[in-house]
């Protein structure tokens, strides 16, 4: 085991070099390129994985023979590969039980150089109504890693099967890397589409355009939410509840349009300060603008005050005061007074 990773180590310091030496990382190093994987259950990617190690040694034997040969010498137990990725340009090791009845992996493999992985053309920008547009190549995301039209090796090859399928279709292997899915695409380069080149995108080439790794989260569909939170948004339209944890409103109830925020009425004094003595004097109530049982608020502060100034106009006067004038048609104080006497039977008739 300490031979195989010694030699994964130096193989990822010169990966690590700087841009200007990446050029010459992958030059000279071979691996069992994966060109099929008929078995879910193994993580290897065709195309941009290479099998470089076996159970803790380097491969450094083409003949895929000897491989096989020493996956079936595994049978009933798991074996460990060591796997260089194009994406990211990275090593990892992984292990794979070998079945004891049928001891193959269900790989399509190929003795390839590493340096394959170079060949890749980044799309960097697409012109409009162009071949590349209609063709629907990706800016930024997609690159194109190869032809079955025939390989394309170095920088001039991509341009130069372009030329050979001038006004004819050319099929491309393209990689997104945002989705992390390989995709056929059929394009027909045109010089009189009304712009420049003959696909009418921009390639980029070389040690900053590699295919980069795999992104850890997957973009969000068209639709979703990209940004998920336990609070309502703020244009989110609710009705309003007396509290917080009170029953759903009922189907069909009318809702408000916008919810009025819970904002508490400062004082029109200021707060007591630490150690000033307190004020002396009648204190008078505030009341709230809002019930506390989620009625009618502005509607029952307003109604209080009307019933407060109707008490206080039938209210009796203070001593002191003018009294009010006599009332119209009362009942009189005392009998009628007359000129002339009604006799009575205690008073005796004068005398003629």
């Amino acid at each position: 085991m300490s031979t195989m990773f010694g030699a994964l180590n130096r193989f990822i310091s010169r990966l690590d070099a700087a841009p200007e030496e990446q050029q010459s990382a992958t030059q000279g190093a071979y691996g069992f390129q994966v060109l099929r994987n008929a078995n879910p259950e193994i993580p290897l990617d065709p195309w941009f994985d290479f099998i470089i190690g076996i159970n803790g040694r380097t491969i450094d034997n083409p003949d895929p023979n000897l491989f096989a040969t020493e996956v079936r010498n595994c049978a009933g137990s798991p074996i460990s590969l060591g796997v260089f990725s194009a994406k990211g340009q990275k090593i990892r090791e992984i292990y794979i039980p070998i079945p004891a009845e049928n001891p193959t992996l269900g790989l399509a493999l190929q003795w390839t150089p590493l340096s394959v992985t170079e060949d890749v053309w980044h799309i960097l920008e697409v012109a409009p109504n162009s071949p590349a547009d209609v063709a629907g190549l990706l800016p930024y995301g997609d690159y194109v890693i190869g032809s079955p039209e025939g390989l394309v090796r170095g920088e001039s090859g991509l341009p130069e099967l372009i030329e050979d399928y001038i006004n004819r279709p050319l099929r491309l292997f393209v990689y997104n890397h945002e989705y992390n899915v390989t995709r056929p695409v059929t394009i027909t380069p045109s010089r009189g589409w009304g712009g420049e080149g003959a696909l009418g995108c921009v390639l980029g080439f070389g040690a900053l355009h590699r295919v980069p790794a795999e992104l850890e989260e997957p973009p969000q569909a068209p639709g979703e939410t990209l940004f998920s939170t336990g609070s309502a948004s703020f244009d989110e339209k609710r009705p309003v509840s007396s509290s917080a944890h009170g029953p759903p409103p009922q189907i069909g109830a009318p809702a408000e349009l916008f919810v009025p925020a819970n904002i508490a009425m400062p004082s029109k004094s200021p707060p007591p300060q630490a150690g000033a003595p307190p004020k002396r004097g009648k204190q008078r109530a505030h009341h709230a603008l809002v019930s506390p049982g989620g009625g009618g608020g502005l509607d029952d502060y307003f109604k209080e005050g009307e019933q407060k100034s109707a008490a206080e106009d039938y209210a009796p006067k203070r001593e002191g005061s003018v009294p009010p004038p006599p009332k119209v048609g009362g009942p009189p104080r005392g009998p009628p007074k007359s000129a002339t006497p009604v006799p009575t039977e205690e008073t005796p008739a004068a005398e003629s």
